[in-house]
């Protein structure tokens, strides 16, 4: 890192500066681990020794506790291994097939994921929300940030679809809804493409939804098109349109770098062609409201019937085990 050369190269330097900031962070959460290691020792010899009653009992409870979460978190993290694995993620939310039940799912899920950011303790922001007709939303971006948010979320890609009784349905019958989930790595520069600013077309047009009245009073919301292969992405949610510019950069230089990684494993189309039909062929995992309470991921056959927690973000157990499955790749 003190070599002159690295320092010359501002994407090298960035790069490899978050690897040494990964490195010392896993070193850490390791020494962390060694320390409540050191503590659990000495509160097991006073326990050894018999003068400190029921009460060290219960504190060495807790420790065993700590110590066994902090391994199963450092065990899902030796579950990635990609290089992309530790940046921010962008989580891009669509609504499928299902009217307004997938538009009102698609809502139901961004809760979800946020609230699972909440509980990971991730930082997050919505870059770009179209709103559902009559309620949810069509299509919503988050811009997530975190240790491994790319790593956790990659595997949340794929279709979810729901199954419950319809609200909006007024003879209240079952309705399956569809909303599929991708996420893409955040990068500052895209390797081996240069994003030149005749290959942009970019349009501003007015904020729509629920922005207050503010944000609608100009063309303030921008879309960039990345004409070489079609990628349109858009961010409407600051006043400003300069920042709405920069946020959509990021948002394109992430799903350049996803093509261009899919170009690199020979799938040659572009992102969006990738993208499976959001219908029943393609579902990674089942939300059943009703007749009975069960989610279960078919990748994996894990399963719970505590539908209630998982739309409160508690989706560890499903993403734990699709990298199991995953793994690096």
């Amino acid at each position: 890192m003190s070599a002159p050369e690295v320092w010359s190269d501002r994407t090298r330097s960035r790069e490899m500066g978050r690897a040494v900031g990964e490195q010392k962070r896993w070193l850490e959460g390791w020494r962390d681990l060694q320390r409540e290691m050191d503590d659990l020792t000495t509160l097991v010899e006073l326990a050894a020794e018999g003068d400190e009653g029921e009460s060290i009992v219960e504190e060495i409870r807790e420790h065993v506790g700590r110590m066994e979460k902090r391994l199963e978190e450092k065990r899902v993290e030796s579950l990635m291994s990609g290089e992309d694995d530790p940046r921010d993620t962008f989580l891009e939310i669509h609504a499928g097939a299902g009217g307004t039940d997938s538009q009102d799912w698609a809502q139901m899920l961004l809760r979800m994921y946020t609230k699972w950011a909440d509980r990971s303790g991730f930082t997050y922001e919505v870059v770009d929300l179209e709103p559902g007709q009559e309620a949810g939303v069509k299509s919503v971006s988050l811009d997530i940030r975190g240790a491994y948010a790319y790593g956790l979320l990659r595997v949340e890609s794929g279709v979810h679809r729901l199954v419950r009784h319809s609200p909006f349905d007024a003879a209240h019958r079952r309705h399956t809804s569809f909303a599929s989930v991708f996420a893409y790595a955040q990068v500052d520069e895209v390797p081996e493409i240069e994003v030149k600013e005749s290959d942009l077309r970019i349009d501003t047009y007015r904020a729509s939804g629920a922005g207050g009245q503010h944000v609608n009073k100009t063309d303030s919301a921008v879309r960039i098109t990345h004409l070489p292969t079609g990628i349109t992405v858009q961010c409407q949610t600051d006043r400003s349109q300069h920042r709405n510019r920069d946020t959509a950069m990021k948002i394109l230089r992430a799903r350049l770098y996803d093509h261009w990684k899919r170009q690199q494993a020979e799938k040659m189309q572009a992102v969006e062609d990738q993208k499976l039909e959001i219908a029943w062929s393609s579902q990674i995992r089942s939300y059943v409201f009703h007749p009975y309470s069960l989610v279960k991921d078919h990748r994996t056959q894990v399963e719970t019937g505590n539908v209630q927690a998982v739309m409160d973000g508690g989706i560890d157990d499903f993403i734990a085990a699709a990298l199991k499955v995953k793994g690096g790749k």
